[in-house]
Order: C-alpha cells, then sequence, then structure tokens
C-alpha cells in the first residue's frame, strides 16, 4: 500500500475499474452507537466488500446533513466523539481493515485546528483523504495546498445546479475525484433513483478523466446500479446510519450494516 492518500485512492479506482464495477464507499459517523462497536461495524463492511470508508467526524452545525445523520452526530457528541476520538477511531480503521479511509468535516472544524495542523493530524491518523462540506471550490486553494503538503487526497464537489464555469473550476483545482450530488438537498434516503447521474456525469467528462463519486440520495442497490453505470464510485450514508440506529443491539448493528453493504456492493458490478 502506498504511503500517498492520493495515489492510494487512484489504486482504489484503477483495481475497480480493470474489474468493471464502480467503487463502494460507506459512510458511517465515526463513534456510533459507540467507538468499539463503530470499528465493529466498519470491519463488517470491509468484510462485506467496501473499497473504503468515508468516515464523518460529528459536528455541532452539519449543514449538508440531512436528520439521520445528523441525529448520529448528536449522538456521538453527547458520547464524547472529539475530533481526536474521531481520528482515533480512523487509527483503528486503517488498521483493522487495511482500507483507505476519507475523513469527512465542515470548514470550522479544520479553522479551529489551523489548515495545517489539522491535514497533518489526519494524515498522521492514516486517512488517504479528506472531503469538507461545506467548502466551495473557488475557496479551496489553502485546503488542497496542506492535503498536498500533507500526502492527502482532497475532494471537491459538483452538484447538478453547478454552472459551466464554476464546474471547470472544479475540475481545473485537481480534485482526488469529484464528489457528485445526486440530488439537491441535505443527505438522507429517497425512493426512486437520480435523474440527474447521467447528465452531472455526461457534463464531467467533457471536461476530464477525474473519477465521479456519486452522492447524496443514494439508498438502496437499484440506486446503486444505476449510478455506477456513469460514476467510478457511490457514497451511501444514511441508509447505512438509520441501521446503525434502530439495530437492537451492536452486534446487530455490525450485522444488519454487514449484509447491508453487501447488497450494494453486488450492485456496483456492471454488466
Amino acid at each position: 500500500m502506498t504511503d500517498n492518500g492520493r495515489l492510494q485512492l487512484a489504486e482504489m479506482f484503477e483495481e475497480a475499474r480493470e474489474q468493471n464495477r464502480a467503487v463502494l464507499l460507506p459512510y458511517l459517523t465515526a463513534g456510533i452507537p459507540d467507538v468499539g462497536t463503530s470499528i465493529e461495524i466498519f470491519a463488517a463492511m470491509a468484510a462485506a466488500g467496501a473499497d473504503g470508508f468515508e468516515v464523518g467526524i460529528p459536528y455541532t452545525d452539519p449543514l449538508m446533513d440531512g436528520p439521520v445523520i445528523m441525529e448520529a452526530g448528536e449522538m456521538a457528541i453527547r458520547s464524547g466523539v472529539t475530533v481526536d476520538v474521531a481520528l482515533e477511531v480512523v487509527t483503528a480503521i486503517v488498521t483493522e481493515t487495511g482500507k483507505p479511509v476519507l475523513v469527512m468535516t465542515y470548514v470550522n472544524p479544520v479553522l479551529r485546528h489551523g489548515i495545517d495542523t489539522f491535514f497533518a493530524k489526519v494524515r498522521a491518523a492514516g486517512a488517504a483523504g479528506v472531503i469538507i462540506a461545506d467548502l466551495p471550490a473557488d475557496e479551496a486553494t489553502p485546503f488542497m495546498a496542506a492535503a498536498e503538503t500533507s500526502g492527502l487526497g482532497f475532494v471537491l464537489f459538483a452538484a447538478p445546479t453547478t454552472d459551466d464555469d464554476r464546474l471547470a473550476g472544479v475540475i481545473d483545482a485537481d480534485p482526488a475525484f469529484v464528489y457528485a450530488i445526486a440530488e439537491i438537498g441535505v443527505t438522507g434516503e429517497r425512493t426512486d433513483a437520480s435523474s440527474n447521474v447521467a447528465r452531472l456525469a455526461e457534463r464531467i467528462r467533457r471536461l476530464s478523466d477525474v473519477p465521479i463519486v456519486f452522492g447524496v440520495g443514494i439508498s438502496t442497490p437499484d440506486h446503486v446500479a444505476s449510478a455506477a453505470r456513469h460514476g467510478d464510485g457511490i457514497i451511501v450514508g444514511s441508509g447505512i446510519v438509520r441501521r446503525v440506529l434502530e439495530a437492537g443491539s451492536p452486534a446487530g448493528a455490525a450485522s444488519d450494516v454487514g449484509a447491508f453493504v453487501g447488497e450494494l456492493v453486488t450492485a456496483t458490478k456492471r454488466g
């Protein structure tokens, strides 16, 4: 495994391309329902075939998160999950699974630490990349510089409403991948597969061969299969978090999530 997080992510996408499938990056808030169990859940998702993970650092004002992930964040904060505790969880996940981990956070926690300090801590924890959910591409330069210095991949967003000039700016910034928002709005489970993925993927592909990872509103194996036809990866969050919140026991959470992720992995295969 490479010591450079961005290269680690690139190798993950390349392996999936060779296997004619999209990568699956399940999301879970660090430390729910408790620290030990959350690590067990990530291990269960790895055993089910997940390629890597998006690990959320709980935050008090999560603008992008819908009610399920907000509830998870509040649970984690009440139980004492700080940025440092979340990064300890990241280290345990990397050690336990060997899979690449992307840390998801917001701008304010990064600024409170200091940009360079935060990125250095994330890399020291063993993560491969960083996602900052409320960071516009035109304000990302110092964050991306810190990511490069730390050997981390950095992710930028594009949505169906992103205009051509802004989309070109996202591509020109050279992210490790584009997080393509399938459905406008906060995170959460949806009933129908997104009608936006094909058009958004086409617009990005015209500009670059940067990996495209679809997230937000992707909740079921059918949604994953639809997005996998157009993107290089899929992030599923609320459907996983809900299963953890609703599980009757820690062991039940790991079992339920592992089974669900196994279904999602199957849906990433093309043809």
